[in-house]
């Protein structure tokens, strides 16, 4: 079938004459529909940037993840597989400053701080940068806040958490841990079903996630206590296709990773409303959290993220400067022009 599906493909583009020797044609790989939030925001860079250009680069996506991997696509794009592309590079095996760092912005006010902090720890540790040679970053993502989704149990205090068993990702996993719940980890995909059938008694998740997975059916009340996330690399370039832009469009792309960041919040500031909407009408109870508790919550957070800083060490990585400094920088805002492109 894939022989018969690359036959009818080279037939196509054979049909479709020549390629234009005055265009560029550059191949960006995303795991998700054209229609998601991310995707949205990437469909709004890639018109800037062929506005930009005159026509002259011409970017052409290709959807639904069937080019990059989830935990190889650093190196996948590095390679030439694609061009251009989402990468995650937390999940890289080798990647421990970036699957640590996340970690380090408790207290963080929204999407903009976080990716204005990254930037800033990225131009002043060189460590940020040294896993994920090979390509040039192209824009930083932030994300909204998760908040808790459970079944049958509000959460209006960080004691009523103790005893359940929640879905949470790693670098939120011990402090909840140490508030008494059991975390689990698994995929979104698998929340669903664990819920309906007590397998978890909820997850960690951002409003916007409830309707995209559907959580309605399974959840009742939705807890606004904010769990930090920060920031990451979420978009890059292989330097083999970089090198061969010419210094005009270099200075254009690097132009474009703010146009690409700012689209990445609109979208998902849009997808976190549409989100609140959607548990709202599908009578899911939002639960205000107790007055000190996020304060608390925050404190408990930050004490385990100097925590985890340390194992940073065993790597050649001064982990705790990193944490100090995005501590400061979260706490007295980013000084101008702190990781500005260049």
């Amino acid at each position: 079938m894939r022989s018969l599906f690359a036959l009818l493909s080279l037939l196509f583009f054979a049909s479709c004459g020549r390629p234009d020797p005055n265009v560029t044609a550059l191949l960006y790989a995303s795991p998700y529909g054209a229609t998601h939030p991310f995707s949205r925001a990437d469909i709004v860079w890639m018109k800037w940037i062929e506005e930009q250009t005159g026509g002259r680069i011409k970017i052409h996506p290709h959807w639904g993840g069937h080019l990059l991997s989830s935990n190889e696509n650093m190196l996948e794009i590095r390679h030439g597989v694609a061009d251009i592309g989402m990468i995650t590079p937390m999940y890289a095996r080798s990647a421990h400053v970036q699957r640590i760092q996340p970690s380090f912005y408790s207290g963080v006010g929204d999407i903009a701080q976080q990716v204005g902090v990254y930037r800033c720890l990225a131009d002043e540790f060189p460590a940020m940068n040294g896993e994920v040679k090979g390509v040039r970053i192209l824009a930083v993502q932030g994300g909204n806040f998760p908040g808790i989704l459970t079944r049958n149990k509000p959460i209006r205090t960080l004691a009523d958490l103790k005893g359940l068993r929640l879905r949470a990702q790693a670098d939120t996993a011990d402090v909840l841990r140490a508030l008494g719940v059991d975390p689990i980890n698994m995929s979104m995909a698998e929340v669903y079903p664990a819920m309906a059938k007590g397998v978890i008694d909820g997850v960690v998740a951002p409003a916007d996630a409830l309707r995209a997975v559907h959580l309605a059916d399974v959840g009742k009340y939705f807890s606004t206590l904010k769990i930090p996330r920060g920031a990451y690399p979420g978009r890059a370039m292989s330097m083999i296709a970089w090198n061969r832009l010419s210094p005009a469009d270099q200075a254009i792309f690097t132009r474009g990773e703010k146009i690409w960041e700012d689209a990445m919040v609109s979208q998902l500031e849009a997808a976190l409303i549409a989100g609140h909407d959607y548990a709202r009408q599908a009578g899911i109870e939002e639960i205000a959290i107790a007055p000190g508790e996020q304060e608390r919550f925050d404190a408990l957070y930050r004490d385990n993220a100097f925590r985890i800083s340390r194992h940073l060490e065993a790597f050649g990585v001064d982990g705790n400067a990193i944490a100090t400094r995005a501590a400061r920088l979260i706490a007295q805002g980013v000084p101008a022009g702190c990781g500005v492109s260049k």
